[in-house]
């Protein structure tokens, strides 16, 4: 219904079709140019609803203006995309700039900043490891609760946000320190990561695995694989920069 509707969407260049819609499972991601209706978005939406039986969690809808700083304060402001629609429902959250938005995992937002966006999964690490220390591991414990607890919370967000070079060195430390507590290490970091069959014990490596995600969205590039992305640059008439809304 969204694809068929009279909504503009974006229009990218090189692509043929607007896109005005992605979906996963129960998440749905509209994109709205300025000239589009809110209203018109939720009249089709609830057309759906009622045919479908399904429900849209309003609660958890957001909003995240695109385009010009000053445009995207109009928006936050009066709660609407130009001067002659109805304003936006209160009870819908729009994000402001600074403020990340969740979006199947990754987070999106304008002028966000990605230390803060890792800030509380790494202390959800540290607070977690400081748990298993109580326990006493042995080595081998150790480095499963490693992978588990770092390798395994932080793999799909460096997929899908990229991780700063300043948690890959917090998180370093940070396995460092629970693999030997305050002594000197007994083996070197890289005998270590090494493979159990060259004499290592795999202890998860954050910058080798990071570099091989980076390397798999290469190679994934390079195979064709087709994925919908937004450039930074849209045509003018789906995101207004500096320019006041009319």
């Amino acid at each position: 219904m969204l694809r068929n509707s009279d909504l503009q969407g974006f229009k990218i260049e090189g692509e043929p079709e607007k896109l005005i819609t992605t979906l996963f499972a129960d998440d749905t991601t509209v994109y709205l140019s300025k000239e589009d209706s809110f209203e018109n978005l939720q009249a089709i939406l609830e057309k759906w609803c009622k045919a479908s039986g399904a429900k849209f969690n309003v609660k958890k809808t957001e909003i995240l203006p695109v385009g010009g700083a000053e445009y995207r304060d109009y928006v936050v402001r009066e709660r609407r995309m130009n001067e002659t629609q109805s304003r936006i429902p209160d009870d819908i959250h729009i994000a402001k700039d600074g403020e990340p938005v969740r979006i199947l995992g990754a987070f999106v937002g304008n002028t966000i900043e990605q230390i803060a966006i890792w800030t509380p999964i790494v202390e959800k690490i540290n607070a977690n490891l400081n748990q298993w220390e109580k326990g006493h591991p042995t080595q081998e414990g150790r480095r499963l609760i490693v992978g588990m607890e770092v390798g395994g919370r932080t793999q799909y967000l460096t997929r899908v946000q990229g991780m700063p070079k300043e948690v890959e060195h917090t998180l370093t430390k940070m396995i460092q320190k629970f693999m030997w507590g305050d002594s000197a290490p007994l083996v070197g970091a890289a005998t270590l990561t090494s493979p159990i069959s060259d004499g290592g014990k795999k202890l998860l490596d954050i910058e080798a695995r990071n570099q091989a995600i980076e390397l798999m969205k290469v190679k994934g590039g390079r195979r064709g694989v087709k994925t919908k992305y937004v450039p930074p640059r849209l045509e003018t008439n789906n995101t207004p920069r500096e320019d006041k809304p009319t």
